[in-house]
């Protein structure tokens, strides 16, 4: 398995890294969000009932490294879609006596490739003055949620990628991740949200994650047990939903 799943990782992050039509992206479009909501929405820090304990620059900065850990998950799923869809897929499936290290191969480029961005975005955030309350503990903490979104986002477009084999399928990866991303509280905490937006963010897995990470970076974790239940979870989820994707690219002869 491990032979498969190296050489698959080592393929894949090379591919992204000497493509800047596949590198800039996933780099460009966190710090864009970053830059937009962190700078262009800092006034809504003031709101009253605002209550978090961080400045807002951490409070939009969890959110986008969340982000960016399930798009760069969505983005490896892509290059699932066009292994397929230009063949080399296939070959790899022929030679391949434990596929399911291609799975593995495929999401251990996901992180890595995530992991580059991780570490530009937190570069930047620091460079300008984010706040960072939380200890070591907490930090780890936040970025080891951030690695089980990175997994579950992958896991999600892999299935997707491998039951039907093409790129036109990118849609149908990105959009859900998307979704429910923003469905969760974006710009400001749960408890300032009203209707139906925050009955939708109560239900919203993602929510929790998301505020049991602005508890990490502040230094007063909360939700921390229900975070990782529900991105374990979901990571193992969506990873038995990509195993059996790969079931269906082996029956469908890929």
């Amino acid at each position: 398995m491990w032979p498969v799943a190296s050489g698959v990782a080592w393929r894949t992050l090379k591919n992204v890294v000497t493509t800047p039509s596949l590198l800039f992206p996933s780099l460009l479009f966190p710090l864009f969000f970053f830059t937009a909501f962190a700078g262009g929405l800092s006034q809504v820090r003031n709101v009253p009932g605002f209550d978090y304990a961080g400045d807002y620059t951490s409070f939009q900065f969890v959110f986008v490294l969340l982000q960016s850990a399930a798009f760069g998950g969505v983005f490896t799923g892509f290059g699932v879609a066009r292994d397929f869809e230009g063949g080399f897929a296939r070959r790899l499936l022929l030679a391949s006596a434990n596929r399911s290290g291609i799975v593995l191969g495929y999401g251990l480029a996901a992180l890595l490739r995530w992991g580059i961005t991780a570490t530009l975005l937190t570069a930047i955030a620091l460079a300008v003055g984010m706040d960072v309350g939380g200890g070591e503990s907490d930090l780890v903490g936040l970025y080891t949620l951030a690695l089980l979104v990175n997994v579950a986002g992958f896991c999600w477009s892999a299935g997707i990628a491998m039951r039907l084999r093409t790129i036109q399928a990118g849609p149908l990866m990105q959009m859900p991740v998307f979704l429910t991303l923003f469905l969760a509280p974006v710009y400001v905490p749960l408890e300032l949200l009203s209707g139906a937006m925050h009955t939708v963010a109560r239900a919203n897995p993602v929510t929790y994650v998301l505020e049991a990470g602005r508890g990490f970076i502040s230094g007063e974790p909360i939700h921390a047990g229900l975070a990782f239940a529900l991105a374990l979870g979901l990571a193992a989820v969506f990873g038995l939903w990509a195993l059996r994707g790969l079931r269906a690219a082996e029956a469908a002869g890929a």
